[in-house]
């Protein structure tokens, strides 16, 4: 999980929402990503997305089977699905995402019936520290776009505080800054 943090770490530095995943084979990683949504231009480009093509190309193999996945926050509706067509052995996830959280949060892709394929599912590793970076990203977003109000310097996400973030993440971790999702 360190590793996915390291990940996440970089996608802080990006401006990216800090988000980051391994996926490990035996004691190998085979396959890193951190969210690009913003430098790729499209909503696909999540940690665990940018991390299954990685590990798809160094194992050669679409399947992932007898890997672990460590993302820093629980996969959405979209990177719970891909990891199940992927056939990753395990999930392990940090901090819970309430809102959008497809693995025990919102929903649960890993327990629905007649699927070819279920993973293990471990939540809560390191979930203080996933959360603790994620609430300093949306302080920071906050925190810019106050200054940018106030004629100050430009905020880095173009002028538009939730734009190229995801708004629930704040709030859904117990942020007690305002719930951006009102402001969409």
């Amino acid at each position: 999980m360190r590793a996915a943090l390291d990940q996440a770490a970089q996608a802080y530095e990006s401006g990216e929402v800090p988000v980051g995943c391994v996926i490990v084979q035996g004691r190998r990683i085979v396959g890193r990503g951190y969210n690009r949504v913003e430098a790729l231009g499209e909503a696909t480009g999540h940690a665990e997305m940018v991390a299954i093509s990685a590990a798809s190309a160094t194992i050669g193999d679409w399947r992932l089977e007898g890997t672990t996945a460590y993302v820093t926050l629980e996969p959405c509706f979209m990177c719970a699905g891909a990891l199940l067509l992927a056939r990753v052995d395990r999930v392990v996830y940090g901090a819970r995402e309430p809102k959008f959280g497809a693995l025990g949060s919102r929903t649960d892709l890993a327990t629905v019936e007649g699927l070819n394929h279920r993973y293990e599912v471990v939540g809560g590793v390191l979930a203080e520290e996933a959360g603790t970076m994620m609430k300093e990203f949306f302080k920071s977003l906050r925190r810019d776009a106050r200054v940018v109000e106030s004629g100050g310097l430009e905020n880095r996400c173009g002028g538009n505080s939730t734009e190229g973030s995801n708004p629930s993440l704040s709030a859904s971790l117990d942020d007690p800054g305002p719930d951006e999702a009102d402001s969409l």
